[in-house]
């Protein structure tokens, strides 16, 4: 008989020892508009730091698009991106403030 009260489930890794990967491990990252935070290059120097690669341009293999906060309107990566998301594939687009948190997060 059950008698947990509280209905908590406890999950156990497999391996204790492995480490969750960061969001951009091995992903392929684009920006597009200028960031209000850093320059690209301390951006891509982040990215990198997490195991991330970056791309001039959004193609199939594109998987986050970074909307810095300092842009005109809708660029021409951010209707690529749409447009390959319209096709199915898997890319993300996000805004300057989650790309800061993602980046916050400790890199263990």
């Amino acid at each position: 008989m059950n008698n947990n009260i509280d209905n908590t489930e406890v999950i156990f890794l497999s391996d204790p020892s492995e480490r969750l990967m960061h969001p951009f491990t091995n992903k392929q990252i684009v920006f597009t508009g200028a960031l209000s935070t850093m320059t690209r290059s301390e951006a891509a120097r982040k990215v990198r730091a997490y195991g991330g690669m970056m791309q001039g341009a959004v193609t199939k293999e594109t998987d986050f698009l970074i909307l810095g906060k300092k842009r005109r309107g809708i660029s021409t990566k951010q209707l690529k991106a749409e447009q390959l998301i319209s096709l199915g594939l898997d890319i993300q687009i996000i805004d300057e403030d989650d790309f800061i948190w993602l980046i916050s997060m400790q890199n263990k």
